[in-house]
């Protein structure tokens, strides 16, 4: 049964049930009733066409898997769990930097940081959150013991570069997660229809020499996120980066752009010792179990999923925890039916990556 058929009798405006929401893509289904339109444009919108947004939803299906049998897959779910720049999470999954949470529900980011908690994943609060630094650290438990990474856009104003890394670590954030694929205004047509447009409008500066300084602004980690290329994640390494994810920005910057998926298979392709070298994330597009494990089967260490987690949001707390929880349960039934008993030792092998009308 379509979920147009399952909750179209909901009231507009209002949610149905969250027990009847049985994946990510239901979360979006149920926002789109609930939110005004501008809300709804702002975390939906793409570049230009859109068809890098598309292109990254649907880039998974052209991929087909190799499933493995007779093999003992009992103790799957025990194998989630994974470490992202040396601390542990139960999940090799977090939920990506994504602005104005509060167009979603009045308590915005702070039900993404207790969720995350909750749920022992990781959060990346958005340099444009609803909130400010200071009130999403205050929704984090007292005692210290939630991890966070601060993802920040920078320019070439030194003394506030400065200023937002000495705030991030005062907080408590434990790395920076430094956007660079946002260089200049994305052409969002939908979105400015509706005056909800790109956060950044200014041509700025970046560039290696520019990363290669601002690493001796602070102590923490500096990740760069928003690579699109094997050749920039081979720079990454002779720069010294601890960590790159994979991105390009939801396909809200350059229509065109490659899906995460296609840049991590060009690594495979080209240079896969990268992934030893380096930590490798990626986020964009993952709706799906299966979605993640294509991902984790070409390297890829964590996935980072936003529009999701922002959508669960309308529901509060209490739906971005079930979101969180039917990603895990996805993740470990479909490695299950792929014959993956440890999802540390998925690998390639497991997807057929040659011969479906792209690559030869």
């Amino acid at each position: 049964m379509s979920i147009e058929a399952a909750l179209g009798n909901t009231p507009e405006g209002e949610l149905p049930d969250l027990e009847q929401i049985w994946g990510l893509p239901d979360f979006e289904w149920a926002a789109r009733q609930h939110m005004n339109d501008s809300a709804y444009t702002y975390y939906r919108n793409g570049a230009a066409g859109e068809w890098s947004y598309r292109n990254n939803l649907e880039v998974y299906g052209r991929f087909r898997f190799r499933p493995r049998f007779l093999v003992d897959v009992t103790n799957v779910e025990s194998t989630l769990p994974t470490s992202i720049l040396g601390h542990n999470f139960s999940a090799p999954f977090y939920i990506s930097p994504c602005a104005s949470a509060g167009l979603a529900h009045p308590k915005a980011e702070a039900n993404l940081v207790k969720a995350a908690y909750k749920e022992n994943i990781l959060y990346i609060p958005s340099h444009y959150a609803t909130l400010g630094f200071d009130e999403i650290a205050a929704a984090k438990p007292s005692n210290g013991s939630q991890t966070i990474f601060q993802q920040l856009y920078l320019n070439s104003n030194d003394t506030r570069t400065q200023e937002l890394f000495n705030t991030a670590k005062k907080l408590g954030s434990k790395a920076i997660v430094f956007t660079v694929d946002s260089a200049s205004t994305g052409n969002r047509l939908r979105a400015n229809r509706y005056g909800v447009g790109s956060q950044n409008t200014d041509y700025t500066y970046i560039t290696w020499d520019y990363y290669k300084k601002i690493q001796n602004f602070t102590t923490l980690p500096i990740v760069l996120k928003g690579l699109q290329t094997v050749d920039d994640v081979r720079l990454a390494v002779k720069h010294g980066a601890p960590a790159v994810i994979l991105s390009n920005h939801g396909g809200r910057q350059i229509d065109g752009s490659p899906s995460p998926l296609e840049i991590a298979l060009e690594i495979h392709q080209e240079d896969p010792d990268l992934f030893n070298q380096i930590d490798i994330f990626a986020d964009g597009g993952v709706r799906y179990g299966v979605d993640a494990l294509k991902l984790l089967a070409l390297g890829v260490k964590a996935i980072g999923v936003g529009r999701p987690f922002m959508y669960a949001n309308a529901y509060g707390e209490d739906g971005v925890r079930r979101a969180i929880q039917l990603l895990k349960k996805e993740i470990a039934i479909d490695a299950g039916n792929l014959g993956v008993g440890d999802l540390k030792k998925i690998d390639a092998s497991y997807v057929k990556w040659t011969n479906n009308g792209w690559y030869s």
